[in-house]
């Protein structure tokens, strides 16, 4: 009886805990804002929005389990968990992989100084990545396109280097996010109109879009109306914190640069790709960035190029450019396309549109006049050089068949068997496993709605599933107010990323043992199933951890699902890195093998008592 009456206190004192933690959340958030907000013009939008933010959902954060703390008792007690202690306050925005110093000890040549470097096994940093003083949660999308609290980015230059292309303004405690951009001083809905006049946005044909030096991603933002989901990214340079407020205002982004490896994404992954004042040089290299575009745009795929050298006759003097520097430049990209056999659909002003053929029947000369890649898979691309070569197109019978398999508009193409599981091209995946991985992971998401009410609430807008399988986690919990970066581990038994964004959904490709290119903070929810199994002796599950709690935010959440050793061992580890958790049993029932474990990351800052029952 004693034993019982110590695990109903621990449960009860747990609960609190959380209650308390959840529920701080709105204090931090209002408090943080108001009280931090200064006496600019930014204080009345703050107020404004804060009145509008229902918080009360987060006290409905209750994580029960059916059998207490019983697992991991044992563990627990033969020895006591380790402290993780905050990093200094310098480290606030540390990107381990895009770490300014270590790159510029790279080359600069094809912008390999800023690609992945990351550190070796004697430089990782063992501690917790401090949130800035000030730090309040996000305002709840779609407030968040438009609001950023400064306290969260603290970066000002790119309102001074922007200042009269309407990129963002600083308005006392926010940013603010006009929605302009350099190419599109009239707002990114007018620019995204004038495409959608050409490209199909409006009837869920175009769904998933790469957008290459994304800036702040107010394209990718304004693209959501359109029910259109974009990849940004954009290399860390000087341009302060670029894919940093695009997360922040709720918007998928990775650090990233066409350079000198692949993009990690498969082959024909992107319904559109978007380049607007991106200042890649398309034309050099023989072409090579424009062939790998090539390579992860879909048969049929759209690609959108917009600023110089488009339209330069009549622009070269607004672009402070010589003409014929511009001519050649255009004249270098028609050749590459031409030689892709790609159609251009389009050209008024700055902006021209290209069609990627649907198959090879439509141009065989694309076959018989580019140098053919040698690789026999297109999407083997970690950490691989980019090469000046055409990835060949899937093989067809006839010229009206798309290369590949015809996808359905979106949303029916969420839950339709996609063409490379229907094809039989993805090993030990057959149509009848994916339909069961998809009603599996319906059920799933509804034991942890029971569980985590908020799941769905809009408090979690930036969702990361660490091991995506088929993506059916993203598929099972899509919704309007939210997105899920489906990761593919590359050390996975099965490749499916392609099936992913054959679904609609996006992804990557990423190594575990590394960090992921992102800023801290960055992610409301992330979801591991399986993670720590797979990466069993592969590497240290203490740098696993330490890396999702870098990129997790204060009071963010996640889910781990694994067998109950693994999970227990996960347990430990996080319980000293300030993070309350629960084990709870597999929706099946206790003697099922595979148990849940959900955490919630406290609240603390840089230079704080680091406490969230302190606060």
């Amino acid at each position: 009886m004693a034993m019982k009456g110590n695990s109903g206190d621990n449960r009860t004192r747990s609960s609190i805990s959380i209650f308390i933690v959840a529920g701080l959340c709105c204090f931090f958030y209002l408090l943080g804002t108001w009280q931090r907000s200064g006496f600019g013009k930014g204080d009345s939008i703050a107020v404004e929005i804060n009145n509008k933010a229902d918080c009360s959902i987060l006290s409905n954060l209750n994580i029960e389990t059916r059998h207490g703390d019983e697992a991991g008792t044992v563990d627990d007690a033969k020895s006591e968990s380790k402290v993780f202690e905050p990093c200094g306050d310098r480290f606030i925005d540390y990107t381990p992989c895009q770490h300014q110093m270590r790159a510029m000890t790279f080359p600069r040549e094809n912008m390999n100084y800023r690609e992945r470097h990351c550190p070796p096994e004697g430089e990782k940093l063992h501690c917790l990545v401090p949130a800035p003083k000030g730090y309040v949660t996000p305002f709840p999308w779609p407030i968040s396109r438009d609001y950023v609290p400064y306290a969260n980015a603290p970066y000002k230059s790119l309102t001074v280097e922007k200042a009269v292309q309407n990129w963002i303004q600083y308005e006392g405690s926010v940013f603010r996010f006009p929605g302009g951009g350099t190419q599109f001083p009239h707002g990114a809905d007018a620019y995204i109109n004038e495409l959608a006049s050409v490209i199909p946005m409006n009837n869920g044909v175009v769904r998933t879009a790469l957008d290459t030096g994304c800036g702040v991603a107010s394209w990718g933002a304004y693209l959501f109306k359109k029910n259109v989901l974009a990849m940004s990214f954009a290399p860390r340079d000087s341009h302060e914190a670029q894919v940093q407020f695009a997360l922040e205002r709720g918007v998928p982004a990775v650090i990233g640069v066409l350079g000198t490896i692949k993009l990690p994404y498969p082959s024909r992954a992107f319904d559109m790709a978007h380049c607007s004042r991106c200042l890649i040089p398309w034309g050099v290299n023989d072409g090579m960035y424009m062939m790998e575009v090539d390579r992860v745009l879909r048969p049929g795929g759209y690609w959108v190029l917009s600023g110089p050298p488009i339209n330069w006759r009549t622009n070269y003097k607004a672009w402070q450019r010589p003409k014929e520097e511009l001519e050649e430049e255009q004249r270098k990209i028609e050749e590459v396309a031409k030689l892709l056999c790609w159609e251009k659909k389009h050209e008024k002003g700055e902006i021209a549109i290209w069609r990627k053929r649907l198959n090879n029947k439509n141009c065989p000369e694309r076959d018989s006049s580019a140098t053919m890649c040698e690789s026999t898979n297109a999407d083997n691309v970690w950490y691989k050089k980019m090469e000046a070569c055409v990835t060949p197109y899937p093989g067809t019978s006839s010229p009206d068949e798309v290369a590949g398999g015809e996808l359905k508009p979106f949303p029916k193409r969420l839950d339709d068997v996609p063409p490379r599981i229907a094809r039989g091209s993805v090993p030990r995946v057959s149509v009848e496993s994916f339909l069961e991985d998809n009603k599996l992971w319906k059920k799933h998401i509804k034991a942890y709605k029971r569980v985590n009410k908020i799941i769905d609430s809009g408090r979690y807008r930036n969702i990361m599933d660490m091991n995506a399988g088929v993506g059916s986690f993203a598929a099972a919990i899509e919704s309007p107010n939210l997105w899920v970066m489906n990761v593919m581990p590359t050390i996975a038994e099965k490749d499916t990323l392609g099936v992913i964004f054959e679904r609609g959904l996006i992804g990557i490709y990423h190594d575990w043992c590394e960090a992921f290119s992102t800023y801290p903070r960055t992610y409301d929810l992330i979801h591991a199933n399986g993670v720590f199994s797979l990466y069993k002796d592969k590497c240290n599950a203490e740098d696993i951890l330490l890396e999702m709690d870098r990129i997790l935010r204060p009071e963010g959440a996640v889910i781990f699902r694994d067998q109950e050793d693994v999970l227990v061992k996960v347990k430990k580890l996080v319980s000293g890195m300030r993070w309350i958790t629960k084990m709870v049993d597999h929706e099946d029932g206790p003697l099922v093998p595979e148990k849940v474990l959900f955490a919630v990351k406290q609240y603390w800052v840089a230079g704080g008592n680091n406490s969230t029952s302190e606060q």
